[in-house]
């Protein structure tokens, strides 16, 4: 069970017509709650001493990992949202010292793979203290979550569409999770055999993904991302490729309707406007850009 490369996706030869990217965290496999709630949110608390906050600390996590338009990001997208998300909240900011989280900016925006090796590097040439602590946030939250986080089960209908997607279209997993869950989930419940490469955030975003693996090698219009976040639909958006959201809260009916329509219109020449405008749209309207306590 060996990670894959980049080299797996520059060296991906096309066997069909077709190409799906697939997520993972929240589109195929219901960890988004339990991973969030109970392992990467007390984390935080715990590794920069905010109980005094912990109320604050959580609403401002679980509006940027899962209720917003936020959702599904890195996470240290979302760690460093979550903080200046709190540096902006004076019911935060007034009880509790909170880090500037200037330095995790700078690494986010810079252009590199969101991992820990990165991170653990920029940290050493920066010496930057927000960036070591960081590092061994993420490390101790992957040994946390692989020795006692419950499997994970795939949402009902995700393997019956994996399969069919598996026998029409090239298929890879595109996610921002890293590569040490994103493999132990796939082959614990054998769900790997329905794709051909898994790709994590240490391969970089999901728009480098697409573009190593897809991009030039199929039309527009025979490229296909499902996911459950902004996120997503911004990388289909900028690729030009169609976008099947899995509705958050709404998983099994959107597989469901994933099996009953929108394969089979993707399958016939890729998504009309008006088709995906509707999608979108009902989307979006669960994921709110403004937090509640800014309301």
């Amino acid at each position: 069970m060996n990670a894959f490369t980049k080299d797996d996706l520059i060296n991906f030869f096309p066997r069909l017509e077709t190409f799906v990217g697939i997520d993972s965290d929240g589109c195929v496999f219901d960890t988004m709650e339990i991973k969030q709630k109970d392992f990467f949110h007390p984390a935080i608390i715990r590794y920069w001493e905010l109980e005094s906050i912990e109320t604050q600390v959580r609403a401002a996590a679980e509006f940027t990992y899962l209720y917003s338009t936020f959702r599904g990001l890195n996470r240290f997208l979302g760690l460093c949202k979550t903080f200046e998300l709190l540096k902006d909240w004076p019911e935060a900011c007034n009880k509790a010292s909170l880090p500037d989280p200037a330095d995790l900016r700078a690494f986010c925006d810079s252009g590199q793979p969101l991992g820990n090796a990165t991170i653990k590097a920029e940290a050493a040439r920066t010496g930057s203290e927000l960036l070591a602590k960081t590092y061994e946030w993420s490390v101790q939250l992957n040994i946390d979550i692989d020795t006692k986080m419950p499997a994970p089960p795939p949402f009902q209908g995700a393997e019956e569409a994996l399969e069919k997607i598996s026998e029409n279209s090239d298929a890879i997993v595109i996610s921002q999770t890293q590569a040490v869950t994103l493999l132990k989930d796939w082959y614990r419940d054998d769900l790997a055999k329905y794709v051909s490469v898994i790709a994590g955030s240490e391969l970089g975003s999901k728009i480098d993904h697409f573009t190593m693996a897809a991009v030039n090698r199929y039309p527009a219009n025979a490229i296909l991302m499902i996911g459950d976040a902004p996120g997503d639909m911004a990388t289909a958006q900028t690729i030009g490729c169609n976008f099947f959201p899995i509705n958050p809260g709404h998983e099994t009916e959107s597989w469901q309707h994933f099996m009953d329509k929108a394969y089979g219109e993707f399958l016939s020449g890729g998504f009309s406007e008006e088709y995906q405008q509707n999608l979108n749209h009902e989307f979006k309207a669960l994921l709110p850009g403004v937090p509640p306590w800014k309301q």
